[in-house]
């Protein structure tokens, strides 16, 4: 680590010790080294999240501004909204994308996290500069090319930023909230949202250019599809590490997630020696891994993980409690 970021790390470290004891104890190293390392890991999960999206805005910007927008385009979701009324109205899409998704980032703030929540609005705030003052080139007029690859410029944005947890299209957070309050999926939930905008541009703009958005609209879900194996699924997760006890309470109590504890044997060697270890299993949703991911690697970078999507589940407490 960088000398100088060690220092800054460590003084911050010694504050927030010394906030917490009373009177004026001694602060020891042991104290401070697992600090410092929660904050090393805690900068580098950010960094890397923000990569994502700031790499999801521009494809995005990409998608809306080289393809759909000098085209009269338009998609499904929250941008498919802004576009529509950008068609009826006098505000600027950036404006709009501000304004459309900001309900959306509300319910996101208590449905998912409030940590989620600002980082969609930091990067659709993103997304909207990129789209106002950024220029691209428009690539093609042929509305087959503009349909597929504008879907998947766009699609490809959306996964990205999902990928450095937040969203650039509040609707996958609605979906997400009406899936637990409804009996239905949250891909059934995104396609009734997505038939009405359909519907309401066939009205506003032609059939043609509603049957084009259709066509974009799956283009960027395969695509959301390939990078990040669909919102609308859940993961089970499988962890197997020596601090076993540590990631349990970390996820039952910080984290509020139920979690199945299996005893194991683990074997190495060519005589097969074998040795007990507990092994953890949680069930979280996609827009919920990279959090996940943060805190297991403040106890165990070394820690086995094994993820399997899950299409749907019943019970439990993954749809009625957000993670902390």
């Amino acid at each position: 680590m960088n000398p100088f970021l060690a220092k800054i790390l460590v003084d911050i470290a010694r504050k927030k010790i010394k906030a917490k004891q009373e009177g004026n104890q001694p602060i020891s190293i042991k104290q401070i080294v697992p600090l410092v390392r929660n904050f090393q890991v805690e900068i580098t999960h950010a960094l890397k999240e923000y990569f994502f999206i700031i790499i999801g805005v521009f494809s995005a910007g990409f998608g809306l501004k080289g393809f759909l927008l000098p085209n009269n385009f338009i998609d499904g979701g929250a941008t498919g909204i802004s576009l529509l009324l950008e068609h009826v109205t006098s505000v600027k899409l950036g404006i709009l994308l501000v304004l459309v998704n900001l309900p959306f980032l509300v319910l996101a703030s208590k449905t998912i996290s409030k940590k989620f929540a600002v980082k969609s609005i930091i990067a659709i705030t993103f997304l909207a500069f990129v789209v106002h003052f950024i220029e691209y080139p428009i690539i093609t007029q042929d509305k087959l090319l503009i349909a597929v690859f504008g879907g998947f410029f766009l699609g490809l944005g959306i996964g990205m930023s999902m990928r450095g947890g937040s969203v650039i299209d509040g609707t996958e957070v609605l979906a997400i909230f009406l899936s637990r309050k409804l009996s239905l999926t949250i891909g059934d939930v995104l396609l009734l949202i997505n038939i009405i905008i359909f519907s309401v541009g066939a009205y506003v703009l032609s059939i043609e250019t509603a049957l084009y958005a259709i066509l974009t609209y799956l283009a960027a879900g395969k695509t959301v599809d390939f990078v990040v194996d669909g919102v609308e699924e859940y993961v089970g997760i499988t962890i197997i590490s020596e601090k076993h006890e540590d990631l349990r309470i970390m996820l039952t109590e910080k984290l509020r997630r139920a979690c199945t504890i299996y005893a194991g044997k683990g074997g190495y060697g060519k005589h097969g020696k074998t040795y007990d270890k507990d092994i953890i299993y949680t069930v979280v949703t996609r827009l919920e891994i990279a959090k996940l991911e943060t805190e297991i690697d403040k106890i165990d970078r070394n820690a086995f993980i094994i993820m399997g999507i899950v299409k749907d589940l019943k019970g439990g407490m993954i749809k009625k409690k957000p993670m902390k």
